[in-house]
């Protein structure tokens, strides 16, 4: 898993940052990419980088506000003149729907695709036997989603050297050991995989929160996470204004991650009245509450190390 920060600031595109677009890259687990937000020019940051189109599975929209949503129609036509015919999945608040098929209708853009919406968002929205997805209401001036992410435990680790001291043969039978079923052999000696296998290591957490003020809901579906990424719109001597506009300082967002438990905090959605040289004092706010803090830049891409559970910028 690696999360690609295609977009990071608030509001409005700078020359800093551009609007909120976020790839969860699962391309090892699963060959696909899920994008959470679409904010404008969405389609051009991609370019800079490796990811396709055509291999977005699945679009999560946290909310409505233009920042988050003007970038879905020309991506979308992208994604079809480039090659995806894939059906794409939409989760979104109520209106995603209407505002995504009005633009496709008066614009005459065609799709090579279907495109499946869903906008329900409450607890569960997405399983299989690999990932669950979770989302909950948050707290902002329109309604605001967060979303968590968790992949399923992985498979037990078959130990071939000791099932072939066991006389198990290469083939099925040492498929079937690893997905933890016993087996018997031709002379009727009972393998039990437990024997030949290790446990499975945990699979990663990953919080990806819209906007909103400090709020329950985003510390629980942060609970426990590898990853929360959460917005930071303002800092400690801004506080009134976070309230007024349903955003967060960067303390907000580090007392969540403090709260829940996580083992890292990915600052983002970051406002343009703050430029580089002021990541340190930002970063200087959160120091003692949190220090295991971060603050998202475009185009960071960071990497889920599977054999120490931990995610590292690549």
């Amino acid at each position: 898993m690696q999360l690609l920060f295609l977009g990071t600031g608030a509001g409005m595109p700078s020359k800093h940052r551009n609007t909120s677009a976020l790839a969860l890259k699962l391309l090892e687990e699963r060959g696909t990419v899920w994008l959470f937000d679409c904010g404008e020019a969405t389609q051009h940051q991609i370019l800079h980088t490796t990811l396709k189109p055509r291999k977005i599975e699945k679009i999560f929209i946290t909310h409505l506000h233009g920042d988050h949503i003007f970038g879905l129609p020309g991506l979308l036509g992208s994604r079809s003149f480039q090659g995806g015919d894939e059906p794409l999945d939409i989760y979104g608040p109520p209106g995603i729907k209407e505002f995504t098929e009005t633009i496709l209708r008066i614009s005459r853009t065609h799709l090579s695709y279907s495109i499946r919406f869903y906008e329900k968002l409450e607890g569960i929205i997405f399983e299989d036997a690999e990932m669950l997805v979770e989302t909950a209401l948050l707290d902002h001036v329109i309604p605001s989603y967060g979303y968590r992410i968790t992949q399923k435990p992985l498979p037990p680790k078959l130990l071939i050297e000791k099932a072939a001291a066991l006389g198990v043969p290469k083939g099925p039978l040492l498929a079937k050991l690893k997905k933890g079923e016993d087996v018997t052999l031709e002379n009727g000696k009972v393998v039990e995989s437990a024997k030949v296998t290790e446990p499975g290591k945990r699979g990663f957490i990953v919080s990806i929160l819209g906007d909103t003020r400090f709020s329950e809901a985003a510390v629980s579906l942060s609970k426990n996470a590898d990853v929360i990424v959460h917005e930071a719109t303002f800092d400690a001597e801004t506080q009134k204004l976070a309230g007024e506009y349903g955003h967060s300082t960067i303390k907000d967002a580090a007392e969540t991650a403090r709260l829940a438990g996580a083992k890292l905090l990915i600052a983002n959605h970051i406002s343009a009245r703050f430029l580089p040289e002021d990541e340190k004092a930002l970063l200087n706010q959160v120091k003692a509450g949190y220090p295991k803090t971060l603050i998202a830049h475009d185009f960071a891409e960071y990497a889920w190390q599977q054999q120490n559970q931990t995610l590292r910028k690549i």
